[in-house]
């Protein structure tokens, strides 16, 4: 029997619609996907609902289960939890995670499903993609014992950074953020906390996740000499500008960029 559905297509930049869908039963080797949880990439997905993805890198973009191109119509998404309904039995019932877009239920392939652990609530299950994308981040940066660390960026993305930093041996983590009630969530995830005025400098290595110009310079000032900032944030098509002639070269600084979708060797 077909499984009806319903998904959310951009169908023109800044303009979203939700389109029913009929699923097929699965196959051999595929599984029927019942959504609970879908969650927002806030920064990336808003480049895509407002049509900013650059056209040199719409094909680097495509999430794996894309339906249409950018700019729209666009079927885009990469976080999502649900149960298993049908399909390999070895799977039923099992609560999965999926890089699947915004949709109530889905068929896929059974090998692209990823068990959630029995301990692991649902909802904090859709982190799963953003934890990717700060383990990535993580490898590049290659911190070391005793680093002094600052994030910039409370958000989704910057906030899995700190947790993940937090539990390196030695080394003192800072989070950065406009709004301070981050200050909670920063004690909640073993880190210290301030505003961009008040951040601590001479860092052996800053990871920004602002998305902002500002928040970069900001990085950039907060390094000791021969420090690097590690950028996370995307900006799609959009032009930054910074100060690059006060202490960039006397204090031989570095800015180093980190992609999810490659995996340094």
């Amino acid at each position: 029997m077909t499984v009806d559905a319903h998904a959310f297509w951009l169908r023109a930049p800044g303009e979203g619609e939700i389109r029913p869908v009929r699923l097929a039963p699965p196959g051999p080797g595929e599984v029927l996907v019942r959504t609970r949880f879908s969650g927002v990439s806030r920064g990336t997905e808003t480049l895509v609902f407002t049509g900013r993805v650059p056209a040199d890198q719409h094909a680097a973009m495509r999430a794996p289960f894309q339906e249409g191109d950018f700019p729209a119509p666009v079927k885009y998404g990469y976080l999502s939890v649900g149960t298993v309904e049908a399909g390999d039995e070895r799977l039923l019932g099992r609560t999965v995670f999926c890089l699947y877009p915004h949709q109530s239920a889905y068929v896929v392939p059974a090998d692209a499903v990823t068990v959630v652990p029995d301990g692991v609530p649902a909802q904090r299950a859709v982190l799963a993609g953003t934890v990717e994308t700060a383990v990535n981040a993580l490898w590049d940066a290659a911190p070391l014992v005793g680093d002094r660390v600052t994030v910039i960026g409370g958000g989704m993305v910057g906030c899995a950074v700190t947790a993940l930093l937090a539990r390196f041996p030695g080394v003192r983590v800072e989070l950065v953020d406009a709004d301070p009630a981050r200050a909670e969530v920063a004690a909640a995830l073993g880190a210290g906390f301030a505003t961009p005025a008040d951040a601590t400098g001479e860092r052996d290595l800053v990871v920004h996740a602002s998305a902002t110009a500002d928040g970069l310079q900001r990085g950039l000032e907060l390094l000791r000499p021969e420090g690097t900032v590690l950028e996370l944030s995307w900006y799609g098509d959009r032009p930054v500008t910074l100060a690059l002639g006060g202490a960039f070269h006397s204090r031989r600084l570095g800015i180093r960029s980190s992609q999810v979708g490659t995996v340094s060797p």
